[in-house]
């Protein structure tokens, strides 16, 4: 692993000790479902999109979408990590005017390209997007982070053909296949057939890795996109919970918020502090 790859690393152990500060604070659940994502996050904001702090809404940016919106903890975190706001707006997270209510709104925090949070959206907003900038000339990248969850829906499927059709090869679909969803197992629910294959037969060009392994995930982002006239699509599998042993692949946590005790373990384990609390101590200081 290279310096990078281990730099990545620790942020991403920092990302997942603020997501559990901010459901513990926020009394909110989805905790797992945002711990799963926080790699796959790091690695799109560290260097694959291209998107700039000082000029969120430049015309010429890539568009992301965050389709999995009850995820929201773990974005919040890396747009803090990244400059995109501040740091200390974090502790606010799930309180009442907050940017950051818990399902993410464009009202709320204007960086963000959409709302999201009602699932199987994300990939329709995507191609919609990219027709509309298309028939602009304006030449971008768009990209969507999904749950395995959500690809019950029709709407993706719907999306995936028109994404197919128009030969949208400057779209990404990232599938983050935690296994788990809201009332069970995802394999068990969509019939143990494989998401690689589906996205295939409809047209799409991709590939299956480890959602975990930050050198993985870039390595599969340096090869978008990855057929001419295709969108392409990842299948990242990961786990729910990832990075806490007490938290991984337990369904509870798909709703449970964190206890005292929960908080503390989950920070021993992590060995970071959340970046807000940190944030604090340095103010502190200062003063």
């Amino acid at each position: 692993m290279n310096k990078e790859d281990t730099f990545l690393e620790k942020k991403a152990r920092t990302v997942r000790a603020t997501c559990v500060q901010m459901a513990y604070d926020g009394k909110e659940g989805h905790l797992s479902s945002a711990l799963s994502c926080v790699d796959i996050l790091i690695a799109l904001y560290n260097g694959f999109l291209h998107v700039d702090a000082s000029k969120p809404k430049d015309i010429n940016r890539d568009r992301f979408f965050f389709s999995k919106g009850h995820a929201c903890t773990a974005l919040y975190a890396v747009l803090a990590d990244r400059g995109f706001v501040p740091v200390e707006w974090l502790q606010s997270y799930a309180k009442t005017d907050s940017p950051f209510p818990n399902h993410p709104c464009i009202h709320a925090l204007p960086v963000l390209e959409a709302s999201s949070g009602s699932l199987g959206h994300g990939l329709g907003l995507a191609t919609g997007s990219m027709y509309g900038l298309r028939l602009d000339k304006i030449d971008t990248r768009a990209v969507v982070l999904m749950s395995d969850g959500e690809c019950n829906e029709g709407s993706v499927w719907e999306s995936a053909m028109f994404a197919a059709a128009q030969n949208m090869d400057r779209l990404l679909a990232i599938v983050d296949y935690n296994g788990v969803q809201a009332v069970g197992r995802s394999d068990e629910i969509m019939g143990y057939t494989s998401l690689e294959a589906k996205f295939k037969a409809f047209g799409w060009a991709g590939t299956t890795i480890n959602g975990l392994s930050i050198s993985e995930i870039r390595g599969a982002l340096a090869k978008f996109p990855f057929a001419k006239n295709k969108p392409s699509f990842i299948i990242a599998k990961t786990r729910a919970g990832a990075g806490i042993s007490f938290m991984e692949d337990d369904q509870v946590w798909h709703y449970r918020k964190p206890s005292d005790d929960d908080l503390k373990r989950a920070l021993s384990e992590l060995g970071e502090k959340p970046m807000y609390l940190r944030q604090v101590e340095q103010n502190e200081k200062s003063v």
